[in-house]
């Protein structure tokens, strides 16, 4: 076993040892399926931290001739696959790091260091078919595969690193994707590719250099959705495992949502919670806040908008298609978007075609971001929120009013005020953080219609839970008596605690918000104010 050539499965056996191991190794299923066909291309690219180093050792480990891991995979899912003793440890398998050649190239380049290390091992295993010292990389894998007969899998990891490492340079970018296009299209000694990245495969044109892979990204992951992160259920046991509460990580790392699976979950920041017994922003480890901060401050009409609406809890309707697959050739808005749900930053609902900040460690990374110069005007209301919070359950209703009257004239040169959804946008930044005690949902199915704003406490805390209805020119009272008469606390089915009720209008005439506010508990209702 080598290091390029046939890895083996050592790095997936330390990865099964460890204290957490989730099994997806039924994707293997489908990679079998496209082993020796036309869809044998796959460019799998996800956001850093959701599991695609993994999955390149978890292929390493199965197809690598030269060792066995039968024992290995003893029990795991592609176990039960028909054709799993067929291809078993059953090809010649080359695995590329290119975010290491490219930064271990020296004077000769990153394709000609690649190549002299790859022909180096493959002159270990296959010296008598490259005997020429001057035999190139193609060459070589076309004369060992005349010769054997031996197709090979290409394990392709950080692919798109020289887009995102080297943006500047087109001409190095276009040499790079020439070299993979001459090593892996129409070639009869692949048998398989599989590529990842952060990525989709960058595009010049309209045109793809690599046309010949079917690519799955955060866009539309296709039959490869249950192994783009956590599902639910997987999240679930892990939560009764380490007994932690459910709730509270579904909070913080869920949000993400693919066509099927409808909740999809962080994988690394999953666990570093559980083993460490911790709900916390994970994100930090591998990136700060400056690698979001430095996109949403591109000046795109519309860009800001669309940031201050999701901090408070909304979408965004966004269009993919002009997104040139790199980080720096921005034409719209939307590419900027576009890049972000890619990064991770944002999660996109491929049906409704909206964009929103997923959940609340990525909400962190927002709060972040906007606090380090040029968004004064958002950071005052953050900082004003946790006080807004507290004159809220304290019925404080003219402070409430004019800490909403404050965050109103902030953000209505952003936001659109004369609608209902903009309102409740720019009241959900002024609550900002509630998030941290709260699950806050929009227009939730109560009673005789939906309210428009339930904030529901997370299990752990001590806090009331709190119904907001949202009024235009009318009064606060009208709103109050709307949530009795519509039953709109029948969406807190199950809970027992005390409920705080909240009227909001907003009077266009004079740009003020006036407010009512009344609790609910076992003996009935009552005033606070």
């Amino acid at each position: 076993m080598g290091y390029y050539l046939n890895p083996g499965n050592g790095e997936f056996a330390r990865a099964i040892r460890s204290e957490i191991y989730v099994d997806k190794t039924g994707m293997l299923v489908y990679t079998n399926k496209y082993l020796n066909t036309e869809q044998s291309f796959i460019c799998v690219s996800r956001p850093r931290r959701f599991g695609k180093s993994m999955a390149l050792k978890m292929l390493a480990a199965y197809y690598s001739r030269g060792c066995d891991s039968r024992e290995l995979l003893k029990g795991l899912e592609i176990e039960k696959a028909p054709d799993f003793e067929e291809h078993l440890n059953k090809y010649d398998v080359i695995y590329l790091d290119m975010s290491k050649f490219l930064n271990g190239a020296q004077e000769d380049g990153m394709i000609k260091y690649l190549e002299k290390k790859v022909l180096r091992e493959l002159r270990k295993a296959y010296g008598e078919f490259l005997e020429e010292q001057d035999i190139g990389l193609v060459d070589g894998l076309e004369r060992i595969y005349e010769e054997t007969g031996h197709p090979f899998i290409f394990l392709i990891d950080e692919w798109d690193c020289v887009m995102r490492e080297r943006q500047e340079s087109g001409g190095l970018q276009r040499q790079y994707l020439d070299f993979l296009r001459c090593l892996l299209k129409d070639q009869a000694y692949v048998a398989l590719a599989y590529m990842t990245g952060i990525l989709p495969i960058k595009k010049y044109g309209v045109h793809s250099a690599l046309n010949m892979f079917a690519e799955y990204s955060m866009i539309g992951q296709r039959m490869l959705e249950e192994y783009t992160g956590f599902t639910e259920n997987e999240v679930r046991r892990l939560c009764r495992r380490f007994d932690m509460d459910f709730e509270e990580t579904s909070h913080w790392y869920d949000g993400y949502r693919l066509k099927r699976f409808r909740h999809v979950y962080n994988p690394k920041s999953v666990v570093e919670a559980m083993l460490n017994q911790e709900f916390s922003n994970y994100w930090t480890l591998t990136e700060t806040y400056k690698a979001l901060k430095q996109y949403i401050d591109l000046d795109f009409d519309g860009l800001r908008t669309d940031i201050i609406n999701m901090l408070g809890g909304g979408r965004v309707k966004v269009d993919t298609g002009s997104f040139q697959n790199d980080m720096q050739t921005f034409g719209i808005k939307d590419d900027v978007l576009t890049l972000l749900i890619h990064l991770g930053y944002l999660a996109y609902d491929s049906v409704e075609k909206e964009v929103f900040i997923p959940n609340n460690e990525i909400m962190e990374e927002f709060k972040n971001a906007v606090r380090v110069g040029g968004w004064e005007e958002v950071t005052a209301i953050l900082n004003d929120s946790e006080q807004l919070l507290k004159d809220t359950l304290n019925a404080q209703e003219e402070r409430v009013a004019k800490a909403l009257d404050k965050a109103h004239t902030t953000v209505s040169p952003s936001l659109a005020y004369n609608r209902e959804d903009s309102l409740a946008c720019a009241i959900l930044l002024a609550y900002f953080s509630a998030r941290k005690d709260y699950k806050i949902i929009r227009e939730m199915p109560a009673g005789y219609g939906f309210a428009d704003i339930v904030f529901y406490p997370l299990r752990l805390r001590n806090k009331p839970a709190i119904v907001v209805e949202l009024k235009y020119d009318n009064s606060a009272e009208t709103a109050i008596q709307q949530i009795k008469d519509r039953k709109y606390v029948q969406a807190l089915e199950g809970y027992a605690g005390e409920i705080v009720l909240v009227g909001i209008n907003y009077d266009r005439k004079r740009n003020a918000h006036s407010c009512r506010i009344e609790k609910i508990n076992g003996q009935g209702v009552f005033f606070l104010g």
